[in-house]
């Protein structure tokens, strides 16, 4: 678990393939501050199990799914990643709930620089686009975002400097692949409403969320 607020940008240090994956090596600093093989670090918004260590960087096996799902297949060596070690009961939330567990990727369209803050806006595909809604939470990346509008599959969110000067958002350029993870609720809600006990639909519908003043 962990909250989209990135502690620290590794770089890609060496990519080797293997029989279901790849395996990935990342120089970092902060992230390797009391970390053990075994521990989870977010790389670009996946959550990746720690399987070598140093004192200078850390390795985990990609597998072939998240390769699918990811932009991780375009990886490239010294290449910059975004890194955030996992949530403890101690830490404080500062973004949203992200699990790692990447839904798929957007196309990066355009970045425009306002007087204070930057609009991004991303092509969003067409099974993600009924997660995502206005003033909600969405992982770019990794980064905790909050969607300032979403219409005709695109995505706009508003970013201040800080975020975008201290994460690898900085160095995206249009047309390039960023990985989405949209907010657990809403695909739980999804879930509980399509629900079918002993072939009887769930009575939470559009009709029970207005009368209770949820909608």
């Amino acid at each position: 678990m962990f909250t989209g607020i990135i502690e620290e940008i590794g770089t890609v240090k060496r990519i080797v393939s293997n029989n279901d994956g790849i395996d990935l090596t990342i120089c970092a600093n902060k992230v390797l501050e009391n970390t053990k093989i075994g521990d989870s670090i977010s790389i670009e918004g996946c959550c990746q199990t720690v399987v070598n260590l140093s004192n200078q960087d850390f390795t985990v096996n990609v597998s072939s799914e998240t390769l699918e799902v990811s932009n991780f297949s375009r990886l490239k060596v010294n290449q910059t990643v975004n890194l955030e070690r996992a949530l403890t009961l101690t830490s404080r939330l500062g973004g949203h709930i992200v699990q790692g567990h990447v839904d798929g990727t957007a196309v990066l369209l355009e970045t425009k620089k306002n007087s204070q803050y930057y609009d991004m806006l991303l092509k969003i595909d067409n099974t993600l686009d009924k997660y995502i809604v206005k003033k909600g939470s969405i992982a770019i990346n990794g980064i905790s975002l909050t969607i300032a509008s979403i219409e005709n599959n695109i995505l706009r969110c508003t970013i201040i400097p800080h975020t975008f000067e201290n994460t690898t958002l900085k160095n995206l350029c249009s047309g390039d692949i960023v990985n989405i993870e949209t907010d657990i609720l809403g695909r739980y809600i999804e879930k509980f409403l399509s629900r079918k006990d002993n072939g009887v639909k769930s009575r939470i519908d559009e009709d029970f969320l207005k009368e209770n003043g949820f909608i």
